[in-house]
């Protein structure tokens, strides 16, 4: 709740469309389209913070990331650039948000069991997905990953962009096969923060405070601490393992 606010705050202070969520620049009323995108993120991520209101903010949201900006907005890129991976990484930092609140909107709202549960698996086999996309990309773009670690951290930056690759895919597999789903989301989001600290809030406090880029990647992350956080609480304490399915057959 607290990083998507952050974003629609960021959308307000520098009247534009969050980056990851690209509008033509001829587009009608596109200024006052940007203040109306802000202000209802922030106002839904607000309603998300209060119980009393928490599914409704959190359907909001699910509505907005999942339909708006993956499907009108980034989607309507994918025909022109299926064959770069870049648009697949920008598609799924998006949906993360919607799935984390469709999951939140499936534990809070007054519905059926079994559809929250439906909803709640659909939501982690997609995740589990984005974090895949999420480690390939630190291989397919190691010369934007690489950089982005800091120089002091031993043994080297390219070592850190390959490990935290392959810590994603680990995550996203063992997320997708129920095999120490739960420990993986949990270090998931660990390291996630560790990128807030070591990479996105150290670019933002030394970086341009006028760039809406260095905020909006500070913003995201926070978020996607949230929802790979929520994707861990709502995966069973007892996963299976490779034992239990050999015995299970």
């Amino acid at each position: 709740g607290l990083g998507v606010m952050a974003l629609g705050l960021a959308s307000l202070a520098f009247k534009e469309f969050d980056p990851g969520q690209p509008v033509p620049d001829h587009f009608p009323y596109r200024t006052v389209l940007a203040y109306v995108a802000g202000a209802f993120i922030v106002v839904a991520a607000g309603a998300v913070e209060w119980r009393r209101t928490t599914a409704w903010g959190a359907a909001a949201l699910a509505v907005y990331y999942g339909v708006f900006v993956v499907i009108v907005l980034d989607g309507r890129q994918l025909p022109a650039h299926y064959a770069e991976y870049g648009i697949y990484e920008g598609l799924s930092m998006q949906l993360a948000p919607a799935l984390g609140a469709l999951i939140v909107y499936a534990t809070a709202a007054n519905i059926d069991a079994v559809l929250s549960q439906r909803i709640t698996r659909v939501c982690q086999l997609a995740f589990g997905i984005c974090t895949l996309i999420w480690g390939g990309a630190h291989f397919v773009y190691m010369n934007l990953t690489a950089p982005l670690v800091p120089k002091w951290l031993p043994p080297s930056q390219i070592f850190w962009g390959y490990a935290t690759g392959v810590c994603f895919i680990a995550a996203g597999l063992a997320i997708l096969t129920g095999i120490k789903a739960r420990l993986a989301a949990i270090l998931l989001t660990v390291m996630i923060a560790c990128f807030g600290l070591l990479v996105n809030d150290r670019i933002l406090l030394t970086g341009p405070l006028s760039s809406h880029w260095n905020w909006s990647e500070s913003s995201i992350n926070l978020a996607l601490i949230g929802v790979a956080w929520i994707v861990a609480e709502s995966l069973p304490r007892s996963t299976v393992s490779a034992g239990d399915l050999k015995a299970s057959r």
